[in-house]
């Protein structure tokens, strides 16, 4: 492995904000991580994309240490967060933040509250102060201070989205998550998403690293891209090569066709 790679001291590259080497996670006979392999660089937007069951979300949560992995190694700032004891773990949670999935929004909680969620309850932040950050990251995403006042349900999805994105930057995260962020939005709100992602994790100089099939939203928010296939990293490379990777794989996924060596297990009729 190069040195482009690795992120090694005395190269003109980035150290490596999260390395990942030889992880595996088994569920039961079902080997969902199979030595992965991954640098994500500071500053850098790192892309994971692949289809459905090939392990994206669960490198994801190995990385978060929702789950832990059966063997391999994760670090964060070139600490070892693999077997940490859950003190050690939290003091490290604080550096992230995370855009979930379906957004993930505590429905009997007000928008503010959702956004502050983090500094009220992780930093134990006084109330009155969280909700000024609140209403600062929610104009951060296009949301005036009135929406603050209204509770999840009276949002439209899109509004939704934005609220998520607030929380998940609203602690100023060094690191920030994004599971799928355009996931159920129509093409012009995923792009408002897009944007705003790009936009929030420029201003505040985090590293970020998403999951996604959407191609739309590699192209916007990419810098580097990683494919996972069959619990291994097959192929990384910068965004703009994308197109012109070499790698029969990628090919077949990011132009969605049908036939190719990714085989999509169908029932016969």
């Amino acid at each position: 492995m190069s040195d482009a790679q690795t992120g090694n001291p005395g190269t003109d590259e980035p150290t490596a904000k999260i390395s990942v080497r030889g992880l595996t996670k088994s569920f039961g006979p079902k080997h969902v991580l199979n030595g992965v392999d991954l640098d994500v660089f500071e500053r850098e937007s790192l892309v994971v994309i692949g289809g459905s069951g090939t392990g994206k979300s669960v490198l994801l949560k190995c990385i978060l240490g929702l789950l832990e992995p059966d063997g391999g190694s994760i670090k964060v700032d070139g600490e070892e967060v693999v077997g940490m004891t859950s003190s050690e773990r939290e003091k490290v949670l604080r550096k992230f933040g995370m855009l979930f999935q379906g957004s993930a929004l505590f429905d009997s909680l007000k928008v503010w509250e959702n956004v502050a969620f983090g500094l009220t309850q992780g930093q134990h932040m006084a109330r009155r102060e969280a909700k000024e950050i609140a209403i600062r990251k929610l104009g951060n995403v296009g949301l005036g201070p009135e929406v603050g006042e209204l509770f999840p349900a009276e949002l439209s999805g899109g509004m939704q989205k934005r609220v998520a994105l607030a929380r998940a930057i609203a602690t100023e995260p060094q690191i920030i998550f994004f599971d799928e962020p355009t996931t159920g939005l129509d093409p012009i709100m995923g792009d408002v998403i897009n944007e705003l992602i790009r936009d929030c994790v420029t201003d505040l100089g985090a590293t970020a690293l998403s999951i996604t099939h959407d191609m739309s939203s590699v192209r916007r928010i990419a810098d580097r891209v990683a494919m996972i296939h069959e619990g291994r990293i097959i192929w990384n490379g910068p965004a703009k090569d994308i197109d012109h990777s070499g790698n029969d794989h990628v090919d077949q996924f990011i132009h969605g066709r049908a036939k190719g060596p990714i085989q999509m297990p169908v029932r016969p009729l």
